[in-house]
């Protein structure tokens, strides 16, 4: 059983307009593997719980603390708290980490296929982060869905992960409105897009999808449909994200 602990945050980071990542420092730190989360316990004066799940961003070799990159939701409890409440020295409820499931680790060293829509970034930024904490230099590609460039979390780091030309190939799609001249994907993940994406990492890719539930199932569907054996594949799935 893994108790509730005092964090205290750190620092506050706008991505989007929509999404900020928070830096808590933990009195109880214990390193997570790339893929984990943290549940948060948010307790009103009256006795009032409201409690969320949030994948971690930072990687494992950060030691003592963690990033938590959280999308506002109009109608969520959570969330809402801590875009427009938590300031740098507040403390916050939580505890973690937790899940044995979806989660890599930069020793496997075998080709890496990472599919994200939206938040569902957070936990492949993770792993990307820990492989390059790890100098891992597996084939590794990441297909990013995103409704606008401005929606894309994490761009700017992403380039620079995409610059130091360790192996990492990094594709977007903008599902609604693309920078002027874009040449790259304009259209929801399909068969099409995955088999091009896909098909240089070969059939022995591990594959991570992460994302709201049609994407993560039509994108899953879509591999096993162009060879890629279901155990090969982990999904993370979600409704609605971040509230």
């Amino acid at each position: 059983m893994i108790d509730w602990q005092i964090a205290t945050v750190k620092a506050i980071k706008p991505e989007t307009p929509e999404v900020k990542s928070f830096t808590l420092a933990l009195p109880d730190w214990m390193k997570h593997r790339a893929g984990q989360h943290y549940d948060v316990r948010l307790t009103a004066e009256d006795g009032y719980q409201a409690q969320r799940s949030y994948s971690i961003a930072s990687e494992p070799e950060r030691a003592r603390e963690i990033d938590l990159t959280i999308e506002r939701l109009a109608d969520g409890e959570v969330s809402t708290y801590f875009h427009d409440v938590l300031a740098v020295g507040d403390r916050v409820e939580l505890r973690g980490p937790i899940g044995g499931y979806f989660v890599w680790e930069a020793a496997l060293n075998a080709p890496l296929l990472l599919i994200a829509g939206g938040s569902g970034v957070v936990p492949l930024m993770s792993m990307l982060r820990h492989r390059r904490a790890a100098r891992a230099i597996n084939p590794t590609r990441l297909l990013f869905s995103s409704r606008t460039p401005d929606d894309a979390i994490y761009f700017d780091e992403l380039e620079k992960l995409r610059a130091a030309n360790d192996g990492l190939e990094i594709f977007y799609t903008f599902t609604r409105e693309r920078p002027p001249e874009w040449k790259g994907y304009a259209r929801r993940i399909d068969n099409a897009m995955l088999n091009e994406v896909a098909k240089p990492l070969g059939k022995s890719a591990r594959v991570f999808i992460c994302g709201p539930t049609a994407l993560v199932e039509n994108a899953a569907n879509g591999l096993v449909q162009i060879g890629i054996k279901p155990n090969q594949i982990k999904t993370e799935r979600f409704g609605p994200t971040g509230t």
